[in-house]
């Protein structure tokens, strides 16, 4: 079976990444549905296909997304949260946003997405 390395993987995941960046969506979504098949336990995947959603303006998109398909999956991931938060922001439903930005804020494992929680709230 054909396999890829971690070091592979991120290399995809950043070129995804730099995809979404130009606005090609379908090139992204391609390499994250193949890095899917090889890393289906990678919460960085599903944070991408949040930024994609959300870099092409589908904020509820990535709500949705995020509640149905990402946290089920990755419960603890505070960068979920943060952008989740962020989205029902865009959404201008800030009430609904203080639950998730409050729960990435306050955790500890990891920095950025509790910075950018904190950014977002203030």
């Amino acid at each position: 079976m054909l396999d890829i390395t971690g070091e592979e993987a991120r290399l995809l995941l950043n070129i995804a990444l730099m995809s979404i960046g130009q606005n090609r969506f379908g090139s992204a979504a391609k390499i994250l549905a193949a890095l899917e098949r090889f890393r289906p336990d990678e919460p960085s995947l599903a944070v991408a296909n949040a930024i994609m959603l959300m870099s092409g303006q589908d904020f509820q998109g990535a709500v949705d997304y995020i509640d149905r398909e990402a946290l089920p999956r990755f419960p603890d991931s505070a960068m979920l949260q943060a952008f989740k938060g962020m989205a029902l922001m865009r959404l201008d439903r800030r009430a609904d946003a203080a639950d998730p930005l409050e729960i990435a804020a306050n955790q500890t494992a990891d920095a950025a997405a509790a910075q950018l929680a904190k950014d977002l709230m203030s």
